[in-house]
C-alpha cells in the first residue's frame, strides 16, 4: 500500500512538473481516435474462385497488365488487400507504389469506386452494391526500368513474375481458403517455368487451380533462352539466361547439382515437396535475387555462371542455401513468423533458425557436394569469422536484436555496418550452428552432430509441403532429446549476450582456428575482383572501390580514427594516384617503413591529407587446423553415403 501511494504522489508530481512544460494559452491538440474495419483472417472457405488474367507481354515497358475477377457473395462493405508482409523478405515490402491504374467495375459495368485505408495504405475499401456478383478490377504493375526505382524483373529476354506484386485479395480470410485460377499472356518465342502446373497454347500460359497462398509461393521465370537438367525425379534445374551461349553447362557442372539434391536429401531424410524447381536466371539485366518457396527458389547469378565457373565460387552458394530453405523457414518455421495472411504483421525472432542455420547448411552443402571445393569452403568461413573478429558492435547490440533488421532498415545501406550491425543472424548465426554441432560432438564422444538434429527437426512427415511451427523451446527440446546439455542457457547466452571477442568458439571446437597472414586466398581475391573493390579491412580497416570511393570503413580501426568515412573518395597515396596496388603495396611498405601512410582525400569538391599510423603489413583471413587427424569440421563436410 505504502509503494502505491509513492507511486502515485510520484506520478502526480511528474504530470504537474509536464504540465508546466506547456505554456499557458498554448493550444494543445489530442489525437484522433480511429476504428480498424479491416476483418480479421478467418480460416474459413472464400466463397468463390477469383481469376488472373496477366499480360505480360510489355518487355520494352515493363508494364504487366491485369484483369482481376472476383465473386462476392454479398451486398454491402469489403475490403480488398494488396500483399505488404512478404514472406522471405520477413518485413512489410509488398510494392504498392507500383500498382497503378484500379478501376473495379460489377459484372454489369457499375461503377465501383475504393477508398484506402487511412492507417493500413495497403487495404481498399468499397462498398459492393445490390445484386453485383463479381467484382472486375483492371490495373497495370508498373515494374522498375532502372535500378534506382527497385529490382529490374522485365528485360527484352527475361521475365520475373512474382504473383504477390500483380493481384489483390480478400480480407477476412486464411489466404489457404481463398480459391485461385491464374493466366498469363507471354511474349512470342517465351517459354515459363513455375513450381505450380500449367498448360500452354503458344504464348498463353494457364495454371493450375490452387490457392492463393500456394500461388503467391509459385513464382514464375520465363525467357526467350532455356535450358532444363533433370538433378533428381522429383528436382529440376531450368535456366534461363540473357543469350544462349549462357546456357552452356558442362556435364560436370550439372553432376555437382545432382548431388547437391542427393546430400540435401541425405542430410535431411525427407522431401517437404511433390516436385521442385529451381528458377535460375542467368543476367546481368535481371535485377538478382535469391527468394526462397516451398517448391522452387528464385535464384539469380551472373550471366557466366556456368562459362566463367572458376571464377564464380560466391554464386555457387546460392542454390544449396535456397535449396535447404525447403525444410527450414518454408516446412518448418517459426510460430511467430508465420501469418494467416499477408496483412498480419510478421515477427522476426527465431530468423536466427530461420536463416542461420540455413546458411549453414548452405556452406556444408556446397562442400558435401563439390559444388565448392573444401579448401574454398575453409576460405570462406575465415572471411566470415574475420568480419565479426572485427565487429566492435557486438559490444553494445545482441544478436537476437538484428533479427529485427529486415523491418527497421529493409537493406537500406548503412555508413558503419561494423558498429551498427545488418542481419547477423544469418552469419553469425552459422556460427552458433557451428558451436552447437561441436558440442554435440564433444558431450555425445563423437556419436552424434548436427547432422542428428537435422534429421530430427527437419525430417518429419516425409513429402508434406505445408507448415510445421516451431518455438524457441522446440529447438531447445530437440537439442536435448539427441544430447542433453544446457542448452536453453547456452542459445540464450549466444542470442542475448555481449562480448568483445567474436564467436569462434565453434571452429575452434571442430579443430580449426582464424589466423591472418599476408597472403589472399582464391576466394579473398575474386570478392575483391567481382564487387571491383580492393579489401584492407583486417589491415588498416577500409575497403574501397576500383574508382578510390570508400565502401566501407571499420568502426575503431586505424581509419576510422583517422577520421575516413564512406563519403571519402581517395585520391593519391603516398603522392602516388590511387589504384587498388598503389593501396596494398603502401601497407606492405609501412610494414618496415616508420613514417606513416599519407592518403590525399576529397569529399564534396575539397581536399585534404589523412595520414594513418600502421605498420603490421597486410592481414588476410584463414582457417588453419589445429593438431593433426580428421576434426569435427573435417567430418561436417564429408559428403554422407
Amino acid at each position: 500500500m505504502l509503494r502505491t501511494l509513492a507511486f502515485t504522489s510520484l506520478l502526480l508530481a511528474s504530470t504537474a512538473a509536464a504540465a508546466q512544460l506547456v505554456p499557458d494559452g498554448n493550444s494543445k491538440p489530442q489525437p484522433i481516435p480511429f476504428e480498424n474495419t479491416i476483418p480479421a483472417p478467418q480460416d474459413i472457405e472464400y466463397p468463390g474462385t477469383m481469376t488472373l488474367d496477366i499480360d505480360a507481354s510489355d518487355t520494352s515497358q515493363g508494364i504487366f497488365r491485369v484483369k482481376e475477377a472476383l465473386p462476392v457473395a454479398q451486398p454491402g462493405p469489403m475490403v480488398l488487400l494488396y500483399p505488404k508482409w512478404l514472406p522471405g523478405n520477413h518485413s512489410p515490402t509488398g510494392q504498392l507504389d507500383k500498382l497503378t491504374g484500379l478501376v473495379i467495375t460489377g459484372d454489369k459495368g457499375q461503377p465501383i469506386r475504393w477508398t484506402r485505408d487511412p492507417v493500413d495504405v495497403y487495404a481498399y475499401h468499397i462498398d459492393v452494391p445490390e445484386g453485383v456478383k463479381t467484382l472486375n478490377m483492371v490495373f497495370q504493375f508498373a515494374s522498375a526500368t532502372a535500378g534506382n526505382q527497385g529490382r529490374i524483373v522485365m528485360t527484352p529476354n527475361l521475365i520475373s513474375l512474382q504473383w504477390n506484386s500483380m493481384s489483390l485479395y480478400p480480407a477476412g480470410y486464411f489466404t489457404r481458403g481463398i480459391g485461385v485460377q491464374a493466366t498469363v499472356h507471354y511474349p512470342a518465342g517465351f517459354t515459363a517455368s513455375s513450381a505450380l502446373p500449367s498448360t500452354a497454347k503458344g504464348p498463353i500460359y494457364s495454371y493450375q487451380k490452387t490457392n492463393y497462398e500456394i500461388l503467391v509461393d509459385s513464382p514464375v521465370l520465363a525467357g526467350r533462352y532455356y535450358k532444363q537438367w533433370v538433378l533428381s525425379p522429383k528436382v529440376n534445374l531450368d535456366v534461363y539466361a540473357d543469350k544462349p551461349a549462357d546456357l552452356a553447362a558442362t556435364p560436370e557442372q550439372i553432376d555437382a547439382h545432382k548431388r547437391l539434391v542427393d546430400q540435401a536429401v541425405k542430410t535431411f531424410g525427407a522431401q517437404h515437396y511433390d516436385h521442385y524447381d529451381f528458377l535460375l536466371s542467368l543476367s546481368d539485366q535481371l535485377g538478382g535475387i535469391g527468394l526462397e518457396h516451398h517448391r522452387s527458389s528464385e535464384d539469380g547469378a551472373v550471366e557466366n555462371y556456368f562459362t566463367d565457373w572458376n571464377n564464380q565460387i560466391y554464386d555457387r552458394n546460392l542454390l544449396p542455401h535456397e535449396y535447404t530453405h525447403s525444410w527450414n523457414g518454408k516446412f518448418r518455421r517459426g510460430a511467430d513468423l508465420w501469418t494467416p495472411n499477408f496483412d498480419v504483421p510478421m515477427r522476426d525472432s527465431l530468423l536466427w533458425v530461420y536463416e542461420g542455420q540455413t546458411q549453414f547448411w548452405g556452406y556444408v552443402l556446397q562442400a558435401r557436394s563439390g559444388l565448392v571445393s573444401k579448401a574454398d569452403t575453409l576460405d570462406e568461413y575465415a572471411m566470415i569469422a574475420a568480419y565479426y573478429d572485427h565487429m566492435p558492435a557486438r559490444q553494445w547490440r545482441d544478436l537476437l536484436d538484428t533479427t529485427n533488421d529486415p523491418i527497421i532498415s529493409q537493406r537500406r545501406p548503412k555508413g558503419w555496418t561494423s558498429w551498427q550491425r545488418s542481419e547477423d543472424y544469418y552469419n553469425e548465426g552459422l556460427m552458433v550452428w557451428m558451436e552447437v554441432d561441436s558440442i554435440l560432438r564433444q558431450q555425445s564422444h563423437g556419436t552424434k552432430s548436427i547432422d542428428d538434429f537435422a534429421r530430427a527437426f527437419f525430417g518429419i512427415n516425409d513429402g508434406d509441403w505445408g507448415e510445421v511451427t516451431y518455438t524457441f523451446n522446440d529447438v531447445v527440446n530437440t537439442l536435448n532429446s539427441i544430447q542433453p546439455y544446457d542448452w536453453a542457457g547456452f542459445l540464450t547466452e549466444r542470442l542475448q549476450g555481449l562480448s568483445k571477442d567474436a564467436p569462434l568458439n565453434g571452429f575452434v571446437q571442430n579443430g580449426y582456428k582464424l589466423v591472418y597472414t599476408d597472403q589472399e586466398s582464391t576466394v579473398f581475391k575474386q570478392a575483391e575482383t567481382n564487387r571491383k573493390k580492393t579489401d584492407a579491412s583486417y589491415s588498416i580497416g577500409l575497403a574501397a572501390g576500383n574508382d578510390g570511393d570508400l565502401v566501407s570503413v571499420i568502426w575503431d580501426s586505424p581509419a576510422f580514427k583517422a577520421g575516413l568515412d564512406l563519403g571519402d573518395t581517395i585520391v593519391a597515396i603516398n603522392g602516388k594516384a590511387y589504384s587498388g596496388d598503389v593501396l596494398k603495396d603502401a601497407i606492405v611498405s609501412a610494414k618496415t617503413d616508420k613514417n606513416p601512410i599519407h592518403f590525399t582525400v576529397k569529399r564534396d569538391g575539397d581536399f585534404r591529407d589523412v595520414a594513418i599510423d600502421y605498420h603490421d603489413g597486410p592481414r588476410y583471413p584463414h582457417l588453419v587446423k589445429v593438431g593433426t587427424g580428421e576434426t569435427g569440421l573435417d567430418k561436417l563436410l564429408e559428403p554422407r553415403p
